[in-house]
């Protein structure tokens, strides 16, 4: 009687052809994550009524380039980005951490604010995503929030700023954002949970973020 001994190779391939399936999804997902897309969750209301505090958001960072991770430089270029684009960034304070705001101002604009009015470049910008709850106007000597500036935008950075002005840490407090340090435009939510209420804001599911 012959012996099979077949049965332990296949086994082994098996084995080998999952262990390998593994290995290619990883690197499939560590490649997305890196360089093209990522998740991101909104902690804070900086952002409302844009973005609420729960929702959760995709972000494109092919967009404004491939980046080589950790290092920050850019391989190859695509695009920079705009006045009024909603970007992911890491935090100049804390580089631990990644904040999300609206870019106001690019490379060689002139920024200013007077009693809650945004100027840019001497102009009154008409700041449609401007969000204010807070009647009370505070000096420039006494924080920055109110009135700011005029400042202009060094090269290669961004003035950034949260849609909720009255309630925003950003660019009026600590500067500006280097290009490097941007991460992708955040485009599409793909969850929303209120917290408050414990349940699902099923009407931002699927929302694009303008």
């Amino acid at each position: 009687m012959k012996e099979n001994k077949s049965a332990p190779v296949k086994v082994k391939s098996k084995i080998r052809e999952f262990i390998e399936s593994i290995l290619i999804a990883l690197l499939i997902a560590g490649f997305i994550i890196s360089f093209v897309i990522q998740a991101f969750k909104i902690p804070s209301g900086s952002m409302i009524p844009t973005l609420l505090v729960g929702d959760h958001l995709f972000v494109n960072k092919f967009i404004y380039g491939v980046k080589l991770p950790y290092f920050r430089t850019t391989l190859i270029p695509v695009t920079d980005p705009k006045r009024e684009d909603v970007i992911v960034f890491v935090y100049p304070e804390d580089r631990s951490k990644d904040f999300i705001k609206r870019v106001i101002g690019v490379a060689g604009d002139k920024i200013e604010m007077k009693n809650k009015k945004l100027f840019l470049n001497d102009k009154p910008y008409a700041d449609p995503y401007g969000y204010y709850t807070d009647q009370a106007i505070y000096p420039a000597e006494a924080q920055p929030r109110d009135n700011f500036g005029p400042v202009v935008v060094p090269e290669k950075s961004l003035f950034v700023m949260g849609d909720n002005r009255d309630h925003s840490l950003d660019s009026r407090f600590w500067g500006f954002v280097d290009l490097r340090d941007v991460q992708g435009k955040a485009f599409i939510l793909y969850w929303s949970w209120n917290r408050d209420e414990n349940n699902v804001r099923w009407s931002r599911l699927a929302q694009l973020i303008k």
